[in-house]
């Protein structure tokens, strides 16, 4: 458990000086920030060579925490949450709080609420959503474990996790599924 604590308080003070880090979530291994910095966001950015418009997704640890990042999100994504059974991310209507790098050209925003050990953790001890972007080149296949993650990827991140390194369960990304003010659920990515 050293480890764990030790990663959680070093990833932490990164975040909190607008670094960029390498972690373990609920899905395969993660770029993030704190995604209430721009400046940190646009890094995020730079390091994936990401286009500008292709918003990130952020990561939080409890469905609360949506009301704050999310101008009255619809009740029923709330539902889904709640009955997944698997990591999901929601787009929601009208995302606040957040950098504005994050939102898409219609304002919406990506969330998805983690229950994985570390993940969580980070989200809550840093108490703001972190971005949660997967560990690649953007167009490069996505690492399913950290074994898989290049050398360029994890020289261009201010602090890496140790917790999980070792991991080489495949676990695959999220689904996807955007929600409209009216409740209607579209799947983006099953």
């Amino acid at each position: 458990m050293e480890i764990f604590e030790d990663d959680l308080r070093n990833a932490c003070e990164v975040l909190s000086k607008g670094g960029v880090i390498l972690y373990p979530t609920d899905t395969i291994w993660g770029i993030g920030c704190d995604a209430t910095n721009d400046e940190a966001v646009k890094r995020v950015f730079d390091i994936k060579r990401r286009a500008d418009g292709k918003a990130l997704i952020v990561m939080v640890d409890t469905p609360v925490k949506i009301d704050f990042y999310v101008d009255a999100p619809p009740a029923v994504a709330f539902d889904l949450v709640e009955v997944s059974d698997k990591p999901l991310t929601i787009v929601y209507p009208r995302g606040r709080n957040l950098s504005s790098l994050l939102l898409a050209e219609d304002g919406s925003v990506g969330i998805r609420v983690t229950s994985e050990s570390f993940s969580a953790a980070l989200c809550r001890k840093y108490r703001k959503a972190i971005v949660s972007t997967s560990a690649n080149i953007s167009g490069e296949k996505s690492p399913s474990n950290y074994s898989e993650i290049s050398d360029e990827i994890k020289s261009a991140v201010d602090y890496i996790v140790s917790y999980r390194q070792d991991d080489m369960s495949r676990p695959s990304a999220s689904s996807v599924i955007k929600v409209d003010d009216g409740g209607v659920i579209k799947v983006l990515r099953p």
